[in-house]
């Protein structure tokens, strides 16, 4: 606290001996502006030989040496003068800047209701408190979301968990348990694993996605598309959905492991959601200076108002239909973070006879030109 309030006087010192200085040198340049030409005047006129265009009046006059003793004796006098003034002008542009620092002090995360609000006068520092305010407001919607997203995922792991718990306590607690009695605890305990270690890779991903994108890589939607349909055909199959594609080149830039890992999900989410001989299809295209990802499937009637819900994390319109539970409500909202990492633009609409349409429009990225960072 000590240096925090001696940094701030030696700031405003050095504003003040700043201004104090130009104050100074305006005053010692009217002095010379002054005394210069009157000097000039009386060297001029020879001693004892008034000019003869003078007017003789009566009374003291100024002498030489007394002109400079009292041109001296000035700007000693405005020395203190000079520095009192600098300081108070110093004192008038930092209070502004104390109070933005004050209130900043007492935001925490705790307390980031709290805002600067500065009013008048529109200048530099309040543009830079409108700034604060900004980032002040955007930090309390990130710790209150993650304050959400840690309570339901905690919520999630630990309904798994006291699952397994239980299961394994009623089969040792069974004195009549025999071998398949055992096995086939076992097995559900497996199940209960796999389940709560897809969960974790979910939250694994939603992490990644949100930490933003460490590298650009030029890349084709087409073949990124195409790599994750050819690993869903099988289970596709199994439900009885259609899974048709429309693929078109379509270039662009980003992380390729967090596209496919976009690109998954919706393919994902368009199965899981989904009903039996429904159908799923997936086009790439490029328009102008973009190019476009979109998913299409049939399913159940989606509310329009549901539809922003649904890209929040662990947010389910039916959770666990179908009876399955590999479903966590964790899809949709890795794609809105990779969409946020690459700035791409996301539009979600509900169709009429039932299931989502979801676009997402990257930049278009020609490796020739190149796009974003460098392109490897």
């Amino acid at each position: 606290m000590t240096s925090q309030r001696l940094a701030r006087r030696s700031l405003q010192t050095r504003l003040a001996l700043a201004y104090a200085a130009g104050i100074y040198a305006a005053g010692v340049f009217v002095l010379i502006f002054v005394d210069v030409p009157l000097a000039s005047i009386q060297m001029a006129t020879p001693k004892g030989h008034p000019s003869s265009g003078a007017v003789t009046e009566t009374g003291p006059g100024i002498s030489l040496p007394q002109l400079l003793m009292g041109s001296a004796v000035a700007l000693v006098i405005l020395i203190p003068v000079a520095l009192a003034l600098g300081w108070y002008v110093a004192g008038r542009f930092l209070h502004p800047l104390r109070a933005i620092t004050t209130t900043a002090k007492i935001i925490s995360a705790g307390n980031l209701h709290r805002r600067l609000d500065l009013g008048e006068p529109a200048d530099e520092l309040t543009e830079l408190g409108h700034t604060l305010d900004d980032l002040f407001a955007r930090l309390e919607a990130s710790f209150d979301a993650q304050r959400h997203f840690v309570a339901n995922a905690s919520h999630e792991l630990r309904t798994p968990l006291a699952g397994l718990r239980t299961l394994l306590e009623v089969a040792l607690a069974d004195p009549d348990a025999d071998t398949d009695t055992l096995r086939s605890a076992c097995q559900e305990a497996l199940a209960l694993g796999g389940h709560q270690e897809r969960l974790v890779q979910a939250l694994l991903a939603l992490a990644t996605s949100e930490r933003g994108v460490a590298r650009w890589d030029a890349l084709d939607l087409a073949h990124v598309v195409e790599g994750v349909l050819a690993s869903r055909r099988d289970r596709a199959t199994e439900t009885g959905i259609d899974l048709a594609e429309h693929l078109t080149p379509a270039v662009t830039a980003g992380d390729p492991r967090l596209i496919e890992s976009l690109v998954a999900n919706l393919v994902d989410n368009a199965i899981r959601h989904n009903h039996a001989d429904g159908h799923v299809k997936v086009t790439t295209r490029t328009s102008g200076t973009q190019v476009a990802l979109t998913v299409t499937n049939s399913g159940p009637v989606i509310p329009a108002d549901q539809i922003q819900r649904l890209f929040q994390p662990f947010q389910k319109l039916a959770p666990d239909r179908n009876g399955r539970r590999d479903g966590y409500g964790l899809g949709l909202a890795i794609v809105n973070a990779v969409t946020q990492a690459h700035h791409a633009t996301l539009t979600t609409s509900a169709r009429p006879e039932g299931g989502l349409s979801i676009t997402v429009r990257f930049a278009h990225g020609d490796p020739l030109r190149g796009t974003g960072e460098a392109l490897r």
